[in-house]
Order: C-alpha cells, then structure tokens, then sequence
C-alpha cells in the first residue's frame, strides 16, 4: 500500500453510528481532537429516517424505532434538542384464539385496562389484571437501582443486588430461565406472552432457555429511562442522530463519510481506502462497529482478534405506508387505540416457545409472531401535510424468532418475500380485512411496503449475522471490581489502545448512546483529562 497521507489526532472512531457520535462529542467538548469515519455517505448507521418510496412524502425510521434507553444526562451533557412522546396504550394483545376480543393496557385508565381483561380472559380476567399490574411494579425497583448505573462504572452484581433489594428478584432474574418467573408471576398464556416478548426482541431464544439470553434482553427493556417506557422520536430516528452529528461538528469533530475502513492496529493506525489509501493515527482507536467487524478488521492489520460467538440476528422488520388503518375483529378497540402502543399478534407463552423450536429446525414460525406500531398517530410530523391530510398512517411490524440461520444460502430477495408473506399473514388473521387492500400505493404503482432482514442489515449496515445487538447481551454489571478504566466502563478489548464504544460494549444494545458516553469517559481518563 502506498499511503498519499496520514492524520494524526488524539481519537479516532472507527463507525458513524448514534454511539460513535456521542463518543466523539464527548471528547471534542473536553479538548480533544477527533475524527469519526464512516463507510457510508451519511452517519447515523441504523438509528436514520429514510424515504423508501420515491415520490411518497414519508420519512420512516427504517431500522431503530423507539426510544427508551437514551439516558436524560447525555441529552443534557450534549445540549441535544430532541423531544420523545409517551405513548398513552402500552399494548394491545388479541386473544389468537378468538381476535373478536383482546387486551388494552391503556396506562391513562386502569380500570379500562382491567375490564379488557375480563372481556379477554373471562371470570379470572380481573385477578389476571391485578397479577399484571403486581408484576409490573415488582419489576420496577429494577429501572430505579440499574439504569442510573448506566452511565457510570460499572458496579459489581452485589452492589446493584443491594440496591435492588429483592434477592427473590434477583436470583429469578439472574439465575433462572425467565419462564420460571413469569409462570409464578401471571396464570395466562396470553399475559406470560406479553411479558416474554420484551426478552425476545433481536434474541433468539425461549422462555426457559437456560442461557438466559432472554433474562439479559428482558432486563434492557424493563429498565428504559428508570420506568421501562418506550418512547418516539419526533421527527423520527433520524432526528436523534441530526441532533448527535449538530452536537459532533459544533464541538469540532472532523466527520469523514464515505471511507472505508480496511485495517486497525492495536498502536492506533486505522489504514482506509477511498479513491486513495490513508492512515489515520489516533492516541486511542474506539471501534463503534460490531465485535465481528473489529475482528476482520485487527485480522487484515496482523493483530490478534477479540474472537466471541458468531452474532446473529433474530427478527424481520417491515415498514409499510396505510392508506388508513385497517379494521379490527375485535370491534371494542379502534384500530388508533390498538396501534398506538405495541399490538402483539400471535405472541402466547406457548406460540413464542413454538416459534423458537419450529426455527430451531430450519422453518418459518407459523403462525409468525410479531408486533406492530403506528408512529405517525403520536407523531405525524413524519408525513407531508397532504398525506397527514388524507388520513395516511405509518406501520411497522417486527417479527420475532427468525434467526439468520433461516436466511443463510438463499436467494434474499425470495427470503425477504417469504417472511414479508408470512408476517402479513400473521397480522391478517386478527384484521376484519386484508392489509393489502390498506397498503398505500407510490405514484410508480407500487406498494409502500418493505421487510428489511438480517440479510439486509448485514448488507447495507454491515451488522454481521443482522444482529441489532452486535453480539450477545452482557449483564450491565461486573461480578468483581475492575483494574483499568476500560473494564471499570465495560469498553476494553484485549488491545490497551483500542476501546469498543457502539452496541458491542458491554451495556450497548439499542438507541441509548451509552456505549459512546462510557467509551468517552474510559477515554478521557486514559488520555488525561
């Protein structure tokens, strides 16, 4: 290689995704000089708004989605001007086995929410809704004692168990198959669904899975914000990461779209390649790609590798554009009630466990499970004036346990029609008429409706195995006090130099920026200041 030039700062970030910006504004904003390359043409990896029909005035948050990890210190550390509404219906869940009726959780009216019970589940429905309810302030003391410890060293698993206090709690969250829990906790397949399903977004596993893969996902999503909520971006995804990348530049980040990264070695030189190759030499690398991607990139640079299990994805998504929302069997809900929050379809304990095992042999769940929300009925900024005019709506499905393994050595585009025909199937057999007959259509003719896959993640956002998480979830604790500062911040690899700052770090998964805020704070104490 004949290198034309070569870039000295004090930190180079490897990745342009929501992580990586937090991380370089961090440091620009405490003196030090930075650069942030990014093999697109534009940051923001998965956390973007895109227009995926020409001529269609809607700007959809085409991967990420919801926000609920984003801790309100980094929006104030960074000045970010970004606003998240809370969604007033949490779920709407129909019973599969009659969709006439279904549960509500309206979190504005508790007795709404439990007369949905009754209506759904019969003579038990109300002590059903009190065991919910009992569940769900249980679990809340978690996003009290964990999530303000997001974004400061890591503590040891018997400090947070001290601040939780609950030691049942805690051994059933920590050393126990979730399904053990959520038996004990609630007495229906169709509630113990609810609940499981936040431990299987992105995971491929089961209720009793004795990985506890699904126990780690699960606690992710209790503890969002220190209640659990999960909120939209106005504006959409895109909006946030506008806000990083304002933030980034204004506190001097050099930002290089574009440029391939084809190299990193442990002493900071991460070699690129565009029209010409270049080295850029930091004091510190910080990686804000996938463990994976790190790997293939210390490899091709002649340096040992982090090494781990084989990321891999678990989930389909699809974004569509409504003509209108469609009608509903279940004629007590409106279809604006029902989508607002997160609409479960086919996600009982029992057909979540059936997916994961119909899966675990090669095939497509049938039926799928997947859950569904509107955007634009909390936030229609993300539509043009006219089709807010015409009562068009947003919709986004995602499927659960479909793993890549599903879609490795096929033809993409048959896979992705294949579990877009099976979600829409999934979704049809609540619906008192078909989707399609709702799917806008584009000036082209065509129908406003894609699923992006692992595959296509792989693709277009070089996530290996299409794995959101980038890898494993870790527990956001350690079980002894570390020695350095990239461990005491969950960010080290093997290599002193090279720091994981995006979803690979150890509390990284979804849109949270913590992963960049922890890199940047190891960072700074390693550089001094």
């Amino acid at each position: 290689m004949t290198a034309s030039d070569s870039r000295q700062y004090d930190v180079v970030i490897v990745g342009g995704g929501h992580n990586a910006l937090v991380s370089a504004a961090y440091l620009a904003r405490a003196g030090r000089r930075v650069a942030v390359i990014e093999r697109a043409d534009a940051v923001g990896g998965a956390a973007v708004s895109e227009r995926p029909w020409r001529g269609v005035d809607a700007r959809l948050s085409r991967y990420s989605y919801l926000v609920s990890l984003l801790p309100q210190q980094i929006i104030d550390d960074l000045g970010l001007q970004i606003t998240l509404k809370r969604r007033r219906y949490s779920s709407y869940t129909p019973d599969p086995a009659d969709p006439s009726r279904g549960i509500l959780v309206d979190t504005h009216d508790a007795e709404a929410t439990a007369a949905s019970f009754t209506r759904t589940l019969g003579t038990d429905g109300a002590a059903e809704a009190e065991r919910f309810s009992a569940f769900g302030e249980r679990l809340a003391p978690l996003g009290r004692a964990v999530f303000p410890t997001m974004t400061e060293p890591l503590p040891t698993a018997d400090e947070v168990r001290e601040r939780l206090c609950d030691d049942e709690l805690w051994e059933a969250l920590t050393s126990r198959p979730l399904g053990d829990l959520l038996r004990r906790s609630l007495q229906s397949d169709l509630v113990r669904g609810i609940a499981l399903t936040d431990g299987l977004i992105g995971t491929f596993s089961t209720s009793d899975d004795p990985s506890l893969a699904q126990n780690r996902c699960f606690l992710y999503h209790v503890i969002g914000g220190g209640t659990g909520d999960w909120d939209v971006p106005v504006g959409g995804m895109g909006a946030v990461t506008a806000e990083l990348e304002r933030a980034a530049r204004s506190s001097g980040v050099e930002i290089f779209t574009g440029v391939e990264v084809v190299s990193i070695s442990p002493d900071g030189e991460v070699h690129t390649m565009t029209d010409r190759s270049e080295v850029f030499r930091g004091d510190l690398v910080l990686s804000g790609v996938g463990r994976a991607v790190l790997d293939g990139l210390l490899a091709a640079g002649g340096s040992a590798t982090i090494g781990g299990d084989e990321p891999e994805g678990a989930q389909v998504k699809v974004n569509m554009l409504l003509s209108r929302l469609p009608r509903l069997r279940d004629e007590s809900v409106t279809p604006e009630e029902a989508f607002s929050g997160t609409f479960h379809v086919n996600e009982t304990m029992t057909q979540l466990d059936a997916a994961y095992a119909a899966a675990s042999g090669g095939l497509v769940p049938d039926p799928l499970p997947v859950e569904i929300y509107c955007h634009s009925l909390t936030d229609p900024s993300i539509l043009g004036e006219e089709l807010q005019a015409s009562g068009a709506q947003t919709l986004t499905m995602f499927g659960l346990q479909v793993p890549h393994r599903l879609l490795d050595d096929t033809d993409p585009v048959a896979a992705g029609a294949r579990l877009l025909a099976a979600a829409q199937a999934s979704l049809d057999s609540v619906l008192a008429e078909p989707l399609r007959d709702c799917i806008h259509r584009a000036p082209d003719g065509r129908l406003c409706i894609e699923a992006r896959t692992t595959t296509d993640l792989e693709r277009a956002l070089n996530m290996a195995g299409g794995d959101i998480f980038h890898g494993a979830l870790s527990w956001p604790w350690l079980e002894a006090p570390a020695s350095t500062p990239a461990e005491r911040w969950g960010v080290a690899t093997p290599h002193p130099r090279v720091l994981m700052c995006g979803s690979s770090a150890q509390r990284g998964g979804a849109v949270s920026g913590i992963g960049g805020q922890n890199a940047a704070m190891a960072a700074l104490e390693m550089l001094g200041g």
